[in-house]
């Protein structure tokens, strides 16, 4: 998993936006932890928002 929060938010949000429908969805075909990702990105200042399908 890339490691500088700031690019996995980018790249994750730009998948949600482009290939994925849900988080879970992104979690298993990546092969990311989710609760890792999670953990990250709310470390950084960001969560995920199910209803948008995004993280802010």
């Amino acid at each position: 998993m890339i490691k500088d929060p700031f690019m996995l938010l980018s790249i994750v949000n730009m998948k949600l936006r482009d290939q994925y429908d849900s988080l879970e969805e992104l979690c298993a075909n990546e092969d990311y932890d989710r609760d890792e990702l999670l953990c990250k990105l709310h470390e950084a200042g960001f969560d995920y928002d199910s209803e948008n399908n995004q993280f802010k």
